[in-house]
């Protein structure tokens, strides 16, 4: 399947409801990560975003999924892409 690269961008006017919310969003992405839907995960060092890799059949069919993210739910992601991506090198590669 191929591997879709999710970047959430946050905004710091919703820092307060992602402290509130991040158990939710936690948990959700530890779901997918024991269905092996999620491959890794994690914020940008700054606190502006994340990044997010994902096993799935294409973009548009991750989108769909990503909107049942509590951040998402709530409002609390600034900007979402969704990107088939390619590895050539390195851990993602077969």
């Amino acid at each position: 399947m191929p591997l879709i690269a999710v970047s959430y961008t946050y905004s710091p006017a919703t820092m307060e409801g992602r402290d509130t919310h991040r158990a939710a969003h936690r948990a959700w992405l530890a779901d997918l990560l024991d269905r092996k839907t999620l491959v890794s995960s994690g914020p940008y060092a700054d606190g502006s975003g994340a990044l997010l890799l994902v096993e799935g059949r294409d973009a548009a069919t991750v989108e769909t999924l990503f909107a049942q993210d509590p951040f998402a739910v709530e409002n609390l992601i600034e900007t979402a892409t969704f990107h088939e991506w390619t590895p050539v090198m390195g851990t993602f590669t077969s």
